[in-house]
């Protein structure tokens, strides 16, 4: 003769196994993401320049709140580079620029 009753702990089994492939196949595919440590390094580097530039004495014809300005939209440019990276999966070694 066979047991065909389930228990309390096999009803909780199924139930827990249901939701959990429930909630992995709802899940958005997400992109994968990849540290870009140059590019990481780079924005360090295009802060340190703009504290220098910022703490240097102001009277060099305009060229120092030029290059103010320029170091701010290379950190922007890189930054908008890692996000696009980010977003569509980064390029690793031997991957894609």
């Amino acid at each position: 003769m066979t047991d065909e009753t389930m228990t309390r702990r096999d009803l909780a089994t199924l139930a827990a196994g249901g939701a959990l492939a429930v909630a992995f196949a709802t899940l958005p595919a997400l992109p994968a993401s990849a540290y870009q440590g140059n590019m990481e390094r780079a924005v360090s580097d295009l802060y340190a320049a703009l504290a220098s530039l910022r703490e240097s004495t102001p009277n060099k014809g305009g060229h120092r709140e030029r290059a103010i300005e320029l170091v701010r939209q290379a950190i922007a440019e890189t930054q908008a580079g890692i996000d696009f990276a980010d977003e569509h999966g980064g390029a690793g070694p031997g991957g894609p620029p």
